[in-house]
């Protein structure tokens, strides 16, 4: 994974106006920590940190991160943003080691059709959007690509159907479900109400067949036995 080289001015004040002030002027108030470093408080230009955040890698883009004089390997870890604007109000950089094992967030994302899950007007649920995965910061992957286009109504795929990529993996459990494939509620009460419209004419043919014999039969048959009697008499 390439590096994105970010800058970041040491020696900003804290407290809730000094960050409404960087804010003004376009910069996002930041901490760096790890690796022996307690916490450092800097700031880092707005368009900058949208900038290297927006690639494939997102969150787990690995950072050269210049602290004044300092360079650090860093990753930007947690981000807090605007409860209505989602505009990024801190942001939390670890330092990290290239060698050494680090966990992660990954976006699980879907590819394929699953074609006879729409034949049979089913859904596919996407159940689980992230996986965490320990990798060394290098390996970690930009997402994680289910295929899903053999699934059919009924099945799902598990974390244990994926295949991680090498020096990937997960503590997740295998059971848990990301992709299920299911009926609509709609192709139920379809079914159900074409099986009631079944029943229904199941009972009304039953209810117009004849019952016992018919009268006429009966009659026919009376006669027949008074004509008997009359010839033997």
């Amino acid at each position: 994974m390439a590096e994105f080289t970010l800058i970041a001015k040491p020696g900003r004040a804290t407290g809730s106006s000094e960050s409404r002030r960087l804010r003004a002027a376009g910069r996002i108030p930041a901490v760096v920590y790890g690796h022996g470093i307690d916490g450092i408080s800097v700031s880092v230009d707005g368009r900058d940190l949208r900038h290297a955040l927006s690639g494939n890698a997102g969150l787990n883009q690995l950072l050269s991160l210049q602290v004044g004089s300092d360079t650090h390997l860093a990753m930007a870890r947690s981000l807090q943003r605007h409860p209505v604007r989602h505009t990024v109000l801190h942001v939390d950089f670890q330092v990290v080691r290239r060698d050494e094992i680090i966990s992660a967030d990954v976006p699980v994302v879907i590819s394929g059709e699953a074609k006879a899950v729409e034949q049979e007007n089913g859904i596919v649920e996407h159940l689980l959007t992230s996986l965490t995965v320990n990798a060394t910061p290098g390996l970690i992957p930009g997402n994680i690509e289910v295929d899903i286009s053999g699934l059919t109504v009924g099945e799902g795929i598990r974390v244990g159907d994926l295949r991680l990529p090498d020096g990937v993996t997960t503590d997740v459990s295998p059971d848990d479900v990301i992709v299920m494939a299911s009926v609509t509620r709609a192709a139920v009460e379809e079914e159900e109400a074409a099986e009631e419209g079944a029943e229904a004419e199941a009972a009304e043919g039953e209810a117009a067949a004849p019952q016992g014999g018919s009268p006429a039969g009966q009659a026919s048959g009376a006669d027949a036995a008074e004509t008997s009697g009359s010839e033997e008499g």
